[in-house]
């Protein structure tokens, strides 16, 4: 990656000194995948003479962990580059146009980035043609057609989309490695991490430690056949826990971009969540550097998921004098929340019915009261510094507290940010408590 860049670098640059910008692709804009269902989209998708983005094709969020920090294309004008896989085998065909290639004597002799090779180097070995009768015969094939999901299904639902449309049927499939066939079939999936999830890499598949959920749309062909097409997956990390326990760690959860805005992401959290409720050798379910749209789709799902089955955060007169041992027990023997998370599920909890109790303003006794035990805990390190002070103050003469002390903040300034932090985390849970009202 060192190498390419810095060629990309000296072809950027080469760019601008020639007021040749037009031959600096956006990798973003420029790839379009497509997931192929049958002969009948292929065929659309070749034969597509406008070559337009349709309701079929989708666009990466991301392209730098394969086209360099910038996300640009050095040496090309009116670059495109498709990138199709086989809804159900993940079989892929790759091709790259362009309107005309910068030539070395105009680029002085610096020449054009490498499209192709970067893109290919990310998919598993042998999943890739660039041979568009290859990639025919990968659709038609009983691969494609015949292909039933790896491992155990866990559930099934329908879901009605708010564009219409018609019910749409999803299964989620429990697996791990050791199911045949599946370790090279995750190979294939996981290329999409890297355009979807910032800073992804791959895991270790070799660790038998892994679980994995994956999501499939189960859909009828025009002729009557029963087909699959993938629409997402989860990864779990089962880290032992002493003595014989286990801490199922949730890594990376995608829904492809065709499939989002229709509460499948929830859904499959929860399916994941409720997988490991009745195991009693679970101590509890953790998340590894979770992003802020996890954070808020864990809320949701944690909180939704308390309010039918914890008998303590049934009603508002539970919760008034706060959170404690009691509620943080039944929460990771129901639930398998961790206490720090059951913490959170409170205060979302406490939050939905004081505003059920009535208005959230300063004049409410309820919120005043919600107000303070936030408050209190957001408070926590503010006081443990004070604590630090004191001891640092009875260790230094006068002088060398003022300037040790120098940067920390007054009690002025201290408020101010105790009711940022107050109002950024209510916000954060009214827009939970808004997605449940309407859910």
């Amino acid at each position: 990656m060192v190498k390419y860049d810095a060629m990309q670098k000296e072809g950027l640059s080469i760019a601008s000194k020639s007021g040749l910008e037009v031959y600096v692709a956006d990798s973003n804009e420029s790839l379009v995948f497509r997931l192929i269902r049958d002969e009948t989209e292929l065929k659309n998708a070749l034969y597509d003479e406008n070559e337009e983005k349709d309701e079929n094709s989708f666009d990466p969020e991301m392209s730098h962990q394969i086209y360099g920090d910038k996300e640009h294309i050095f040496g090309y004008r009116g670059l495109k580059i498709d990138l199709w896989m086989g809804a159900s085998s993940l079989k892929t065909f790759v091709r790259m146009k362009a309107d005309e290639t910068m030539s070395l004597l105009q680029s002085e002799g610096v020449k054009p980035d490498p499209v192709l090779p970067p893109l290919i180097k990310i998919l598993a070995e042998g999943q890739c043609t660039e041979s568009v009768d290859a990639f025919t015969s990968e659709i038609l094939s009983d691969e494609e057609v015949k292909f039933k999901p790896h491992g155990e299904k866990v559930t099934e639902f329908e879901v009605h989309p708010k564009a219409g449309g018609g019910p749409r049927t999803y299964e989620i499939y429990y697996s791990d490695i050791k199911v045949p066939g599946f370790k090279d079939y995750h190979r294939r999936l996981q290329p999409w991490i890297m355009f979807y999830i910032d800073a992804a890499s791959y895991i270790d598949d070799d660790d038998d430690n892994w679980r994995f959920f994956l999501l499939f749309e189960r859909f009828t062909t025009s002729n009557g056949n029963t087909r699959y097409a993938v629409a997402g997956y989860t990864t779990v990390y089962q880290y032992y826990a002493y003595p014989e326990h286990m801490r199922p760690r949730i890594s990376q959860m995608l829904v492809l971009p065709p499939f989002q805005k229709q509460g499948l992401g929830a859904k499959l959290l929860d399916t994941v969540s409720k997988y490991y409720w009745n195991n009693a050798k679970i101590v509890d379910i953790t998340v590894e550097d979770p992003s802020d749209d996890f954070i808020r789709l864990r809320d949701f799902v944690d909180v939704q998921n308390s309010l039918k089955l914890l008998e303590c955060f049934s009603s508002l007169e539970k919760l008034r004098s706060g959170f404690d041992d009691n509620m943080a027990k039944e929460s990771n023997e129901k639930l398998k929340l961790c206490k720090r998370q059951a913490r959170r599920v409170y205060e979302i909890v406490r939050l939905h019915w004081t505003k059920k109790s009535g208005p959230l303003n300063d004049d409410s006794t309820e919120y005043k009261a919600y107000r303070v035990d936030i408050k209190k805990r957001l408070n926590i390190p503010f006081q443990k510094e004070n604590h630090q002070l004191e001891k640092l103050k009875k260790a230094l003469n006068a002088e060398e507290f003022a300037a040790a002390t120098i940067n920390i903040t007054n009690r002025d300034q201290r408020l101010e940010n105790l009711q940022a932090q107050f109002n950024e985390l209510t916000d954060h849970y009214k827009q939970i408590l808004d997605r449940i009202s309407v859910s």
